[in-house]
């Protein structure tokens, strides 16, 4: 498959500091992700890649090493004209996402695409992986908050059968804009597996197929 997920490293942190300011009008420090990987033990983030941006990359290394080039993916960033052609891995980056284990509750922080990969269905990809942790780290739910205004991921999570639990007044500091209190149902029930198991084989043959 095109696509692929791994952990988040520091060596990442550049990468999503990008993707970030160009997904979001407001954003977390780089420190704050640093501290997340190095002092967090209850955190746990991941990058998505697009391997076809990667050869893509080696190929213009190969072929011109030493000229600065433009990288495709930062190119909606004011005054960014031109960069030196970051390595492979860096460069194929297109997206994030993070969650933490709060005793037995797994709490997304954040999934964040570069804007000229939405509508791939890389966003869900991103979710079923938060979700896979979420199994792994012995979650029992899955909760996050959402602006109350993102109809298209209040669809997403409710697709993956989160529902609303209350408003947080005021959530978001660039606007002061409320949020949407999201939790999944018990994901060990049966029912939340199955469901859970077919939504995510019906994701990956689309993906898998593009």
């Amino acid at each position: 498959m095109r696509y692929t997920i791994d952990r988040m490293t520091m060596a990442d942190v550049p990468r999503v500091i990008e993707i970030e300011r160009l997904a979001y009008p407001s954003t977390w420090p780089p420190s704050a992700y640093r501290k997340e990987l190095q002092d967090n033990r209850w955190a746990h983030y991941i990058v998505l890649r697009d391997k076809k941006i990667a050869e893509e990359h080696f190929s213009m290394a190969a072929q011109e090493p030493e000229k600065p080039r433009r990288l495709f993916p930062l190119s909606l960033l004011p005054g960014r004209q031109s960069v030196t052609l970051p390595p492979p891995n860096l460069a194929s980056i297109i997206g994030f996402a993070g969650l933490w284990l709060m005793v037995d509750e797994a709490h997304i922080t954040t999934i964040a695409m570069h804007p000229g990969f939405r509508r791939l269905g890389l966003g869900e990809y991103m979710l079923v992986s938060l979700i896979d942790i979420a199994y792994s780290i012995g979650a029992k739910w899955v909760t996050l908050e959402v602006r109350i205004t993102n109809y298209n991921a209040q669809n997403l999570y409710r697709k993956y059968s989160f529902h609303e639990a209350g408003i947080r007044h005021r959530y978001y500091s660039d606007n002061n804009e409320d949020a949407l209190i999201m939790w999944t149902d018990e994901i060990n029930s049966s029912a939340y597996k199955q469901k859970f198991q077919e939504l995510k084989a019906m994701l990956m043959y689309k993906l898998e197929n593009q």
